[in-house]
């Protein structure tokens, strides 16, 4: 937590700084209302130099990326007193022992709150979803609605290799996968995916095209991969094509 918010407010300065040596993009004002666009330019200037307005700017820029990260209600005056203190050369308040501890157990009281919001969040989904008709609940939690229903009886196990077309996104829409965009089907073991995609596949037939909404428990959990955050509801639609 410590090297993360450190990183961030490095990163905010390089990019504040950064950001006074570019122009000023400007709307061309309309001929009638001059005035009205001179003054909005001076309002975003109300600083007398380039280094006055940086350090406003990377204050605006750590502050937006504390709340980001769920730090809006810090004490902004003991994060002042904490700047102030370093850069008048005196000792900190707390050694660097201290504040290791200190940011350890704000992350981890960030992240059960965010884990206990993510988990009601999705209960409700799941709640909500599973009474809007043709949607099956399954003990596991799985949650599916038939598309299509498949021509076959044929069904893979867990041993087989399937290749399937799919489009994954997340409960705000966000596509973070999709073999139709690839305009390739996908072919894999199904005992080497996600456990929401082997309980699914072993249930359909060959042919058959099911939207699925996935849990977190079998899907990414808690930790996310890559472009899905934690605790992430998958919703796919998947296409059985074919067993190998």
């Amino acid at each position: 937590m410590k090297r993360m918010i450190l990183a961030v407010a490095g990163s905010m300065m390089i990019m504040a700084a950064s950001a006074q040596t570019k122009k000023p993009v400007t709307t061309r004002p309309a001929a009638a209302k001059p005035a009205a666009t001179k003054q909005a330019v001076a309002t975003q200037k109300p600083f007398k130099n380039n280094l006055d307005s940086a350090s406003y700017a990377i204050g605006v820029s750590i502050y937006r990326s504390l709340e980001k990260d769920g730090l809006g209600n810090i004490n902004i005056s003991l994060l002042q007193k904490a700047l102030t203190d370093l850069q008048q050369k005196k000792k900190p308040a707390l050694d660097d022992a201290s504040i290791g501890a200190c940011l350890s157990l704000l992350q981890q009281r960030i992240s059960e709150e965010r884990t206990a919001g993510a988990q009601k969040k999705n209960k409700d989904f799941f709640d909500q979803n599973g009474k809007r008709p043709g949607v099956v609940t399954l003990p596991s939690g799985l949650q599916y609605e038939v598309l299509k229903a498949g021509s076959s009886d044929q069904k893979p196990t867990l041993q087989s290799k399937v290749t399937c077309h799919y489009v994954g996104t997340l409960l705000d829409g966000y596509k973070f996968d999709s073999s139709v965009d690839r305009g390739q089907p996908a072919t894999f073991s199904i005992g080497n995916v996600i456990s929401g995609w082997q309980e699914a596949l072993q249930l359909m037939t060959v042919g058959s095209k099911w939207k699925l909404y996935i849990p977190p428990a079998l899907g990414y959990g808690d930790s996310g991969s890559g472009n899905i955050p934690p605790s992430s509801i998958l919703i796919f639609e998947v296409e059985l094509l074919g067993i190998e």
